[in-house]
């Protein structure tokens, strides 16, 4: 029941569309978010069913003999790591989205393709992803500020410590300092090409595509303006890169599983298939659904894995809010926001 029919959907999607080779130009995609787009699925797992004869036919073609195909011709930097794309740029000892969204992408073009990928688990779009152009009301600050100064004072009297309160300037520097960051992540990785990739040494970079695979933490409490967080995202996004049109995928947020998004949950997931129906997003943005994609096989054993640890090891290797740490659940994401966003090029080039 494992076996997986990806000839006709590979084929559809990884046979380059683009004939014209440009040997000086450089794709290059940002993959950001928070701890899903870090990658969650262990690499032993990975190993472990690409060699199991009920699933080793999905992935295939991510193989090369014995061991996983590494890509000359798609390279990635994930914060201080990088080099051509193979198994194991997620977080240490894990995979995520990214290796089958840059082998896709990477069959889809002639060109080279560069992946830069920023992500932090646990950070929010509604503070530590906040876009510059989307400031937080005073009241807002000023109620952060009392909850921030009331958590030091009280753990001042438990610890019989004095550490000083924060300031409201302090609280306000720490909305969108993980926006500041991605962006000085791809400036550097930017300026600092010639070095990092030696290949691609005198090649012009064209800012292709950028991919957001985020949502978890805004279930608490900052659900309802989600949408608007990530309006201005996106906008604020397109405007520093300078690509007024950048493609822009969405990972639609997807730890429902078979089961209705309900609550928190389904207001984000409304939000971010939302985007892509207004009309300035209409045709350059688009929500992929990753709860459809849900691997079936460790949906159904998640619920006992711990009396069935050993099957579980082979199946899965994490906890729901990260997608069970299925390989193939983060294949399939990988997979359909790359055909996405090829469908956006397209339709940005014309």
């Amino acid at each position: 029941m494992y076996r997986f029919k990806l000839a006709i959907s590979l084929l559809i999607c990884l046979v380059p569309i683009n004939s014209a080779r440009s040997e000086d130009s450089v794709k290059v995609y940002v993959l950001a978010g928070q701890s899903n787009m870090e990658g969650k699925s262990k690499n032993k797992l990975w190993d472990h069913q690409a060699s199991d004869e009920t699933t080793s036919d999905f992935f295939a073609h991510l193989r090369a003999g014995d061991g996983w195909v590494e890509r000359d011709d798609v390279l990635i930097k994930f914060l201080n790591r990088s080099g051509p794309l193979t198994l194991g740029y997620g977080s240490p000892g894990c995979t995520g989205s990214e290796y089958e969204f840059g082998y896709v992408m990477g069959e889809y073009h002639a060109s080279p393709v560069l992946l830069i990928k920023t992500a932090w688990g646990g950070h929010s779009l509604y503070k530590l992803f906040r876009s510059p152009s989307n400031p937080v009301p005073r009241e807002l600050l000023e109620e952060d500020l009392t909850k921030s100064q009331d958590r030091i004072r009280k753990n001042n009297e438990r610890r019989n410590r004095n550490d000083p309160l924060p300031t409201l300037d302090e609280i306000r520097s720490e909305y969108g300092k993980s926006y500041r960051k991605m962006m000085a992540e791809v400036k550097a990785t930017q300026d600092n090409i010639d070095t990092l990739f030696p290949t691609l040494k005198g090649k012009k970079l064209e800012m292709a595509g950028f991919f957001w695979f985020q949502g978890w933490n805004d279930q608490y409490g900052a659900e309802a303006e989600y949408a608007s967080n990530l309006r201005h995202f996106i906008n604020d996004v397109r405007n520093d890169l300078e690509s007024p049109k950048l493609p822009f995928v969405i990972a639609v947020m997807g730890q429902n599983q078979s089961q209705q998004a309900k609550g928190a949950m389904k207001v984000i997931q409304d939000a971010q298939l939302s985007l892509e129906t207004e009309p300035e997003f209409n045709g350059n943005v688009k929500a992929v659904r990753t709860d459809v994609l849900v691997d079936k096989a460790a949906e159904s054993l998640y619920p006992t894995w711990k009396e069935n640890f050993e099957r579980w090891e082979q199946t899965g290797s994490d906890r729901a809010y990260h997608y069970l740490g299925s390989a193939i659940w983060y294949t399939r994401i990988g997979r359909e926001c790359a055909k996405a966003m090829i469908k956006l090029e397209e339709n940005v080039s014309r």
